[in-house]
């Protein structure tokens, strides 16, 4: 069983950053970033296989997101740019059990999720 933390999130203004942070208390494989807006359908953000290798986002963040671990922290990250109202969301991390080298957008692929981090943004 794995356990997932996140952290970072917070209210900010339209065309500001943030920086989640995802710990893990073990060891990963791939990681992913949802989030889920208040009557809206959770969505995939972005995804990263757990040598980095692959690594997917959703067209809506493309170039303003990047996603990045560290695993020698089991650490997932999420530099956020360039922050739009619509970003606006719950965010939560996620990380498969199986799939070292993978990258999936799909929820359902992941077996360990975190509590979530608000974030917020004004315009």
């Amino acid at each position: 069983q794995v356990q997932l933390t996140e952290s970072g999130g917070d209210s900010v203004q339209a065309g500001g950053s943030l920086r989640l942070s995802c710990a893990a208390s073990g060891v990963t494989y791939s990681m992913g970033w949802f989030r889920q807006a208040p009557g809206q359908e959770r969505e995939g953000v972005a995804s990263i296989s757990r040598g980095g290798g692959c690594i997917r986002y959703a067209d809506s963040v493309k170039g303003r997101f990047t996603i990045s671990r560290d695993n020698a922290k089991n650490t997932l990250y999420l530099q956020m740019n360039t922050l739009k109202p619509e970003d606006t969301a719950m965010y939560y991390c996620a990380a498969r059990s199986v799939g070292v080298a993978t990258c999936t957008m799909t929820g359902s692929d992941y077996t360990y999720w975190g509590q979530g981090t608000q974030v917020t943004v004004s315009s």
